[in-house]
């Protein structure tokens, strides 16, 4: 089968959003926790966020046009700060609900059963469910012309994670955090590690930590 261009602008619009979200493969599952000027909680469910410097620590992810209102985004720029909390498999469903349309009065952690939880460091709430937290201060944002989506960039104020996860050479393993993955808008999957790999360099082999 191959499927061109044309092909998929004229699928129908449902179809047309769950086929090209499945091509990226595996995404991040991560619940974004803000809060409004006013003092009103938010979380929303994203699957775009990614890695983008570790010097300084940076974090960015897409937003969708402003098109309609996108309360994390307007949180985020009232306040300027915003949390990022890893899914795992005991709140997934909640995690999901997330995504639900709720007016801007209505808080998502009381809607959908999770718990915010705060630090002295920033504003916004962490999920107290998830097991690995990133606390971020906005720094820049850009904007995707051909769409109108927002690359929102963070940088990175503080971790907080279970001694166990972060391994003696830094990296933090994710998996022993029951941490989940998102492909699609709505299918959630559990991983397995298949190894680590030594640093790859030309003329130098590869192999398993």
């Amino acid at each position: 089968m191959k499927i061109n261009n044309e092909n998929i602008l004229a699928f129908e619009k449902l179809y047309r959003t769950n086929f090209v979200n499945s091509l990226s493969g595996f995404k991040s599952a991560n619940l974004i926790g803000t809060i409004s000027k006013e003092g009103k909680t938010n979380l929303a469910i994203f699957s775009s966020v990614i890695h983008v410097g570790a010097n300084p620590p940076l974090i960015g992810m897409l937003v969708r046009p402003a098109s309609v209102p996108r309360h994390t985004y307007t949180n985020i720029k009232e306040t300027g700060y915003f949390t990022i909390n890893h899914i795992n498999k005991e709140i997934f469903k909640q995690a999901h609900q997330t995504s639900a349309r709720y007016a801007k009065e209505v808080s998502e952690f009381d809607e959908c059963g999770l718990t915010p939880e705060y630090s002295t460091t920033i504003k916004a709430p962490y999920v107290k469910e998830s097991k690995i937290k990133i606390g971020c201060r906005f720094v820049e944002e850009h904007q995707i012309k051909t769409n109108d989506t927002i690359f929102l960039v963070g940088e990175i104020l503080e971790i907080i994670i279970p001694d166990d996860v972060l391994m003696n050479d830094g990296y933090v393993d994710i998996e022993k955090a029951e941490t989940i993955a998102i492909s699609g808008l709505d299918s959630y999957h559990e991983t397995k590690k298949i190894s680590r790999l030594t640093y790859a360099k030309p003329g130098k082999k590869i192999y398993e930590l």
